[in-house]
C-alpha cells in the first residue's frame, strides 16, 4: 500500500514539474521574473512557483491583414488587403520585448500597407504590387527585427475600387486599345505604300514589265467563276495608241 502510494505520489510530482516543448516550439523559462534559459524541444523540469515557462511557436504564421481604407497619391479612394508570412527568429526576444506579438504585428502590418499604398498612384498600385508588396514587407521586418520576428514575405491580394472608378477605367482602356489600332493601322498603310512605290520604281525601269505583270494579272482572274473583269490599261498602251494616231495624221499630211 505504501509502494503504491509512493509511486502515485512521485508520478504526480512529475506531472506537476514536467512540461512538454515540441520539436516547432521553444520554451522561455523565467526564474522568479528573471529570464534564465530557452529549452528545447523535448521534457523540461519546471518548478512550480519559482519558475514559469512559456513555449513560442516558430513556425512560420500567415497573418491575414483585412481590408484597409486607402487614398493613393492621385486621390483615388480604394480598399486593400494583404497577408504576411513572418515566423519568431527569436524566442525569447518574442516573449520579452513586445506583450502579444500577433497582435502586434497585425496591428503594425495594417498601418504600413496604409501608409505605403497611400504614397502611390493608381497605376503603380495596379501595375507595380511586387514593389509595393517588397516596400512593406521591407518596414514591417525592420520594425520588427527587435521583437525576434523575421518577415518573409508580403503578398497584396485584392485591390478593390469603387463602381465609377472601375467604368472610367474601362473606358480608359477602351480608348488606349482604340489609338494603338489606329497606329496599327497607319504603320501597315505607310508600310503598304513603301512596297508600292519600290514595286513601281521596279517596273518602270524595266521596258514591258508593267505589260507582262498586267497579263499575269488577267491570266489569275481567268480562274475567276466571275462574269465581271475590271481591267486597267497600262499608260504605256494609251501611248502607243497615241503616238500610233500622231503618225497617221502625219502620214495623210504627206499624202494631201
Amino acid at each position: 500500500m505504501n509502494i503504491i502510494l509512493f509511486l502515485l505520489l512521485t508520478i504526480g510530482i512529475l506531472v506537476i514539474f514536467l512540461r512538454e516543448v515540441k520539436q516547432y516550439e521553444r520554451g522561455v523559462v523565467l526564474t522568479m521574473g528573471k529570464l534564465t534559459s530557452i529549452r528545447e524541444p523535448g521534457w523540461s523540469i519546471i518548478v512550480p512557483v519559482f519558475q514559469t515557462m512559456e513555449k513560442v511557436d516558430l513556425r512560420v504564421k500567415a497573418v491575414d491583414v483585412p481590408d484597409q481604407k486607402v487614398i493613393t497619391r492621385d486621390n483615388v479612394s480604394a480598399s486593400i488587403n494583404a497577408v504576411i508570412y513572418y515566423k519568431v527568429s527569436d524566442a525569447a526576444k518574442a516573449v520579452l520585448e513586445v506583450e502579444d506579438f500577433r497582435y502586434a504585428v497585425s496591428q503594425l502590418a495594417q498601418t504600413t500597407m496604409r501608409n505605403i499604398v497611400g504614397g502611390a498612384e493608381l497605376d503603380e498600385v495596379l501595375s507595380q504590387r511586387d514593389k509595393l508588396s517588397e516596400q512593406i514587407r521591407t518596414v514591417i521586418d525592420l520594425e520588427t527585427d527587435q521583437w525576434g520576428i523575421k518577415v518573409d514575405n508580403v503578398e497584396l491580394k485584392d485591390f478593390f475600387l469603387p463602381e465609377e472608378m472601375e467604368r472610367t477605367i474601362a473606358k480608359q482602356a477602351e480608348a488606349e486599345r482604340e489609338r494603338r489600332a489606329v497606329i496599327i493601322k497607319a504603320e501597315g498603310e505607310v508600310a503598304a505604300a513603301e512596297n508600292i512605290s519600290k514595286a513601281a520604281m521596279m517596273l518602270s525601269a524595266a521596258p514591258g514589265a508593267l505589260h507582262l505583270r498586267t497579263l499575269q494579272t488577267l491570266n489569275d482572274l481567268s480562274s475567276d467563276q466571275s462574269n465581271t473583269v475590271v481591267f486597267a490599261t497600262p499608260i504605256e498602251v494609251l501611248r502607243a495608241f497615241e503616238g500610233a494616231k500622231e503618225w497617221l495624221d502625219a502620214g495623210s499630211k504627206k499624202s494631201e
